[in-house]
């Protein structure tokens, strides 16, 4: 994508939204330019007045406005930064909910093809690289743009030729302080801690992809990614803001010490000890011009890396999904929940020189009964099962449910019909009640215990301190692996739909137990 279209998408569907605050930003930039200048400026008459014509009345008036227009500008910065900082913010989190919506959205194979890591990486660098470009970019090249032709005007206003010099002189400049961020040792420690909760989630939300699918729970889960969202945005804008306080602080500081030295320099003009012309008008101006040289100058730098970022974030936001409905799609209906494979052949990827994992597979599951898949380990039957409720479309054949194909059926219609439980069980860093109300969040705990237990999983339930309230860490971690199972079991029966997927699901439990679970 060109950088000019890129430069468009950006503008029209992110930019464009908070246009008053830019503009907001802009007109405080305004004042920030008009102040800078002032500052040279003031220094003409104050030389004038105190240290040539040794005004007595005006020595207080001249330092008093000069720290009145260094306050200005302070306060003038430290608005156009903060408004730009919320504006930053807002579009971050709109940049990322958009990605958080289509990956919850996004087919399966999207999710299988690509590492998670770099998909938070997406979600954090790379749109902090956009919101740069389109917040401390922008505000730059407002803010410093005015001030540099300010500047430059009181320049040429005070001698022409002198001004030449500077502005070969200027790019060569020393760059400013870099004191400020040396201090700053505990700003990043709330941020970082509201990103683990993000990334923590996020990590949940890839593990548990297919299960978000199955129980139809993509609208709750982008709810919920919201939520973490919009706190992250705070604590960042809180954070932000907190740090351009400074420049008040250090503009009136700046200011009251120059007044300070006009004022004991005006004294010795007066007593005849010193003499002055109006260079240091046109030296304040030129000294003053080398903050936003610096500051434009790295303006392309910010902007190409906003580039590069959005080349990767924005073909994420804009994914179609191959599996979708077809346009005269309806309800699956299912009385006998039979289920038909005609033929069919699939392989995961589209690479010609891969095999098929499954090749003409026929045959047909009676509904109403148990039927069980046998074989080698790789020999398709978690594939078979992953077809069934379309995380995957097959290259070639038929699948029929009822005599219904599920390619002419809406997608939705047919998960809801079917429950999973997966030969990787999968779970929520949460309680146990919600891990298994999470196939219907309108059940009652009623209706959660009468899945636990015929699940079996009472009997280690109720010996837990907080029994259903128990938070079981990281996909079931302080649970074991028949304990997981058992969960993710009852959690299918709760769906209380048709058909059953069991993927090895009681591969980790004892006979006894698995002998009662397969009667319930």
């Amino acid at each position: 994508m060109k950088s000019n279209l890129i430069i468009k998408r950006l503008y029209k569907d992110y930019s464009k939204k908070f246009l008053k605050k830019i503009f907001l930003a802009a007109f405080f930039s305004i004042l920030v330019a008009a102040s800078t200048s002032a500052i040279a400026w003031l220094l003409d008459p104050a030389i004038k007045k105190i240290f040539l014509e040794k005004d007595r009345t005006l020595i207080f008036v001249i330092p008093a406005f000069i720290i009145i227009t260094f306050a200005a500008k302070g306060i003038s910065l430290y608005f156009a930064k903060s408004t730009m900082i919320y504006v930053g913010e807002e579009i971050k989190k709109l940049l990322q909910f958009d990605m958080i919506s289509s990956l919850i959205k996004a087919d399966t194979k999207l999710i299988d093809g690509k590492h998670s890591g770099k998909f938070i990486s997406n979600l954090t660098f790379d749109v902090t690289h956009i919101t740069n470009m389109l917040s401390d970019a922008v505000l730059a090249l407002f803010k410093d743009s005015l001030t540099l032709i300010g500047l430059l005007i009181v320049m040429f206003y005070q001698n022409w030729k002198l001004s030449l010099i500077a502005i070969v002189m200027i790019p060569l400049a020393s760059t400013a302080s870099k004191i400020l961020a040396k201090r700053i040792s505990k700003v990043a420690t709330e941020a970082q801690e509201r990103s683990g909760f993000l990334n923590s989630y996020l990590i949940e939300l890839f593990k548990n992809h297919k299960l978000i699918k199955i129980f139809q729970k993509e609208n709750f889960e982008i709810n919920r990614s919201n939520h973490h969202l919009e706190s992250l945005k705070d604590k960042n804008a809180k954070i932000r803001t907190v740090y351009v306080r400074v420049s008040p602080v250090m503009e009136t500081f700046t200011g009251i010490m120059i007044a300070i030295l006009i004022f004991y320099s005006g004294s010795l003009i007066i007593k005849n000890e010193i003499n002055i012309n109006n260079f240091f008008s046109f030296l304040a101006a030129m000294m003053l011009a080398y903050q936003p040289v610096r500051s434009l100058a790295t303006i392309n730098m910010a902007v190409n890396q906003g580039l590069t970022a959005a080349r990767r974030i924005l073909p994420i936001i804009d994914n179609e999904n191959e599996i979708k409905d077809k346009k005269n799609a309806e309800d699956i209906l299912i009385k006998n929940a039979n289920i038909n494979f005609k033929d069919v052949f699939f392989k995961y990827t589209e690479d010609a020189n891969e095999e098929n994992v499954l090749k003409g597979v026929s045959l047909e599951i009676k509904g109403g009964k148990m039927s069980a898949l046998v074989g080698l380990s790789g020999s398709g039957k978690s594939t078979i099962l992953n077809l069934i409720p379309r995380f995957y479309n097959i290259n070639s054949g038929d699948i029929k449910i009822d005599n219904q194909s599920i390619n002419d059926v809406k997608i939705n219609s047919l998960r809801k019909k079917i429950s999973l439980v997966s030969q990787d069980t999968t779970l929520f860093d949460d309680t146990i009640k919600n891990n298994i109300g999470y196939a219907n969040l309108d059940a009652n705990l009623d209706e959660i215990k009468e899945a636990a237990k015929l699940s079996s999983c009472e009997e280690f339930i109720n010996e837990l301190p907080n029994k259903y309230e128990t938070i079981i860490g990281e996909n079931g971690i302080r649970l074991s692996g028949g304990e997981k199972q058992r969960i993710s079991i009852a959690r299918a029966m709760l769906k209380k739909s048709p058909i059953i997927l069991l993927d090895e699901a009681t591969s980790s439990l004892d006979s006894e137990t698995e002998e009662k679970i397969q009667n319930a």
